[in-house]
Formats: structure tokens, C-alpha cells, sequence
């Protein structure tokens, strides 16, 4: 586990500039199994599970993570797999809010 995973989201509300070069790839290097999209403005991670039920399982993790952080990610998800987006939408691309998530999800699949 990072130390992210212990860290709590905080209110963005714009204003900062996103995270972009080392300080995001120093970052993603605390969450393994993610990635930086194409455009750097998001992260995203594909999970596998054996059948449906584990990745309603997971989902409601995802959602009792993303409700207790504030911070919403996009998904999708079908039988065996849900695809996480993580992204800070009010400055238009990652913040540590962001990685954040990211390691409170790897956390929660460790378990």
C-alpha cells in the first residue's frame, strides 16, 4: 500500500493548475496497475474478476470509496471486468485527488 491511500481528498473547486510531468508520473508510480490516458488529463485502471457478483462487489466498493472521498470517478463494468477513470473535471485534468482514489481502490482490492 502508498501512503496515498491514507491521505483524504480535498474540495477542488478550480483555481490550481492540474498535475502534469514528473509530479504526476511520480504519483502513478504509487498506484500500480494505472495509467495516464492519452491527453494526461486522466488516470484509468481495468479490473478483471472471476463472474458478475465480484465486480458488483467491487463496484459498490468503488462507490462507497468515491462517496466518502467526494470524488467521482467514470466506470464501466460487465461481467468480470469495470474500467475506472479517474479525473478532476473543475481544473480540466489530474490532481492528487486522483491518485488518491486510485490507491484507496488498490486497497480496497488487496483485501
Amino acid at each position: 500500500m502508498s501512503s496515498l491511500d491514507k491521505k483524504k481528498c480535498q474540495p477542488c473547486e478550480g483555481g490550481v493548475e492540474p498535475l502534469a510531468g514528473e509530479r504526476a508520473t511520480g504519483l502513478l508510480a504509487q498506484v500500480p496497475g494505472w495509467r495516464i490516458d492519452a491527453d494526461g488529463k486522466a488516470i484509468f485502471r481495468q479490473y478483471q474478476f472471476p463472474d458478475f457478483d465480484a465486480t458488483m462487489l467491487f463496484v459498490n466498493g468503488l462507490a462507497w470509496v468515491a462517496n466518502q472521498q467526494e470524488h467521482h470517478p467514470d466506470f464501466e463494468a460487465g461481467f468480470g471486468h469495470c474500467r475506472v477513470s479517474f479525473t478532476t473535471h473543475a481544473i480540466g485534468g489530474l490532481s492528487e485527488n486522483d491518485f488518491i482514489c486510485a490507491a484507496r481502490l488498490n486497497a480496497l482490492t488487496e483485501i
